[in-house]
Parts: structure tokens; C-alpha cells; sequence
């Protein structure tokens, strides 16, 4: 396909659609457009982007010739259906997270998209986040030595959230692990690959019938000597650090999490902005290693700078110009068989 701007369809015109797709999409107008917008219902609270089309009528923008992509941002249990309808009317497809239920639904899909000769992918944003690529870019410099562990936490302080866990009849798929933990976990498979084996722990504190509200999952990378750890508890009225790095001549330490997401509940968003998501030097995270000599360097290391957009980026390499997609299937598919295991003896 020779270069050109490539047209988005959106399933879906809430939170997702509109925080987290549409401004950087929107940051990218020499490669993309943001063609049409579709819901069952329209309105609401987000304002209509100028020079897009809103509609109701899903099985009209699916077949609209001009519409390349597809993307679906809905809750998780309407993916598949979804996805399958946007596949097989011949589009390329980008699925919310946490993609679909289970690895069969997503094999499923594979398939389908192979046959159809389109392309489709979890949006996996957050591998694009600053405090994931500050950490890699650490450990990647040989400062630490061998790495053999590292320790991401996504903590939360929520009262309002607790109060409806504390509330609501359990979900598997509305829970935190395929909320979040699909986040972390992702993020970990994109550093080091699939694991090779896992132990997952998930706890309900407020009993059987409730929501998920704590994971802990250890990735073992035995060929690596690496363990990588995905943690979260939303009961953590302090929070433990984002990122933890260890290796054997030193630590690296990120307290606080990537900021996009902050300035987009603000509606401060990518586009006319060019502070959006910036660190303050005090947000650095903490390096401290030894070098051949013993002797101890400390220092803080200043935040890589990044951009959601750099998904959009990588999705129109592979549209317009046959690229390797971003998010690879089997990445996904490992990603779910722990979600799976995770939350199977959950009720």
C-alpha cells in the first residue's frame, strides 16, 4: 500500500475511545484520519470531534470501502463478537485490552485474520510508557551488571473503587487482572519474551463473590536467570515503587508511574501541548551501582520521554507498509493463558 493517510473507524465512543485512542491518532495527521465513530448510542459526555462522522449503524461503517482500520474500544466482553465483525468484513483490527477471554477466542481470531490477509492487535499502549522504557533503558546500559530481577507494581488508593469492589458480585473479566494486570504483564513479555514458566497469586479481600482487588505474578525466565514480577494491591494507601530493577553491581528505583494518564484526565492532552506526560526532576527515578572498583555512583535518571503515538506509528508501518505488527499474537496469547490461570478458581 503506498503511503498515504490511513482512515480509523472506532466501535465505541466512551472513556477508551476518546482519553486513550483518539488523541494520539489525532497527534498523527499525516497518517492518520479519524473517519467515523460508532455507538449504539449517541451523545454523552465527550464533545464530537470536528470533521468526523457519528453513527449507529455499525454494519454501515464496516462496510464502508474506506475505512482501513478498525478499532474497538468497548468493554472486554463484547471483543470477540466484535472483533470477529470487523475481521470479517476485511479490516484491519486494533482490540482494546485486554484483547478477548480466553486463548481460544484469540487463536480464533488469529486465524481469521490470516485468512482475511488483514492484521489484528491488542492496543498495548503502555508499552510506550515512560517509566517501562526508563527502566529498560537502565538495565540496557550495563550500569546494574547482570540483571537478574525486576518488580513492577500497579498499586492503587481507590475509596470509591473499594466501596463497589466491596459491593459488586465478582467478574472475570471486569476484574484487575484482565483490567490492569494485562497492562504490567504485557509490558514484561515485550522486555524479556514469553516466559517460560509462571506463578500466579490472586486474592479477593472481600471474600468469595467479590472482585479481585490484589495480584502477584512471578515470570521466570530461565535461560535469562531473570525473574520479572507484576504486582498490584488496590488496598495500598502508600504505594510501592513502579519499577524495580536489580541487578548484581547495583538498583535502579521508579516511584512514580508514567504521566500521560494523569494529563488526560485532565483533557491536558498530546496535541497543542508539548509538556504532555513530562516528568518533574523530582519524579526521576534512582540509580545507585558500584563500578569494577568499588566504588559507589549514585545519580538520578532523568525520564525517557514517550508518547501512546508511538503505537500509532508502528500500526501504520505495518498497515500502509507490511511491517511486523506491534503486538504479536503469541505475546497475547501468553499474556491470556496467565490471566486464564490467574482468575480460573475466582468465583
Amino acid at each position: 500500500m503506498p503511503d498515504r493517510i490511513l482512515n480509523i473507524g472506532f466501535i465505541g465512543n466512551g472513556k477508551g475511545t476518546n482519553r486513550y485512542h483518539a488523541p494520539f491518532s489525532l497527534a498523527l495527521p499525516e497518517k492518520f484520519r479519524i473517519k467515523t465513530v460508532q455507538a449504539r448510542h449517541l451523545g454523552g459526555p465527550w464533545a464530537e470531534i470536528p470533521g468526523v462522522e457519528y453513527t449507529t449503524d455499525m454494519a454501515a461503517m464496516l462496510a464502508d470501502p474506506a475505512i482501513d482500520v478498525v478499532e474497538i474500544s468497548t468493554p472486554i466482553g463484547t471483543h470477540y463478537a466484535l472483533t470477529k465483525a470487523a475481521l470479517e468484513a476485511g479490516k484491519h483490527v486494533v482490540c482494546d485490552k485486554a484483547f478477548v477471554g480466553t486463548v481460544a477466542e484469540a487463536e480464533e481470531l488469529y486465524n481469521l485474520a490470516a485468512n482475511k490477509g488483514v492484521t489484528v492487535q491488542c492496543y498495548q499502549n503502555r508499552r510506550f510508557d515512560s517509566d517501562f522504557l526508563t527502566a529498560r533503558k537502565v538495565a540496557e546500559s550495563g550500569k546494574l551488571g547482570r540483571v537478574f530481577e525486576v518488580v513492577t507494581h500497579y498499586d492503587y488508593w481507590r475509596e470509591e473503587f473499594l466501596r463497589l469492589a466491596k459491593e459488586a458480585a465478582y467478574d472475570r473479566l471486569a476484574g484487575i487482572c484482565y483490567g490492569h494486570a494485562c497492562h504490567s504483564v504485557d509490558q514484561l513479555i515485550a522486555w524479556f519474551g514469553v516466559p517460560d514458566r509462571w506463578h500466579v497469586e490472586t486474592r479477593q479481600p472481600f471474600g468469595e463473590g467479590h472482585p479481585e482487588t490484589y495480584y502477584d505474578f512471578d515470570l521466570y525466565y530461565d535461560k535469562l536467570g531473570i525473574k520479572a514480577t507484576a504486582a498490584s494491591n488496590y488496598h495500598a494507601a502508600i504505594q510501592r515503587p513502579s519499577f524495580e530493577v536489580y541487578g548484581e553491581r547495583g538498583t535502579f528505583i521508579k516511584v512514580e508511574k508514567d504521566q500521560q494518564e494523569r494529563d488526560l484526565k485532565h483533557f491536558y492532552l498530546p496535541v497543542g501541548h508539548p509538556d504532555f506526560g513530562l516528568d518533574t526532576p523530582d519524579q526521576w527515578g534512582m540509580l545507585r551501582y558500584y563500578d569494577e572498583d568499588g566504588t559507589m555512583h549514585q545519580e538520578r535518571v532523568e525520564t525517557v520521554r514517550s508518547t501512546y503515538s508511538l503505537f500509532y506509528d508502528a500500526l501504520y508501518e505495518t498497515v500502509a507498509h507490511g511491517a511486523p505488527q506491534l503486538v504479536r499474537p503469541e505475546e497475547t496469547i501468553a499474556q491470556l493463558r496467565i490471566l486464564e490461570e490467574a482468575t480460573k478458581d475466582l468465583s
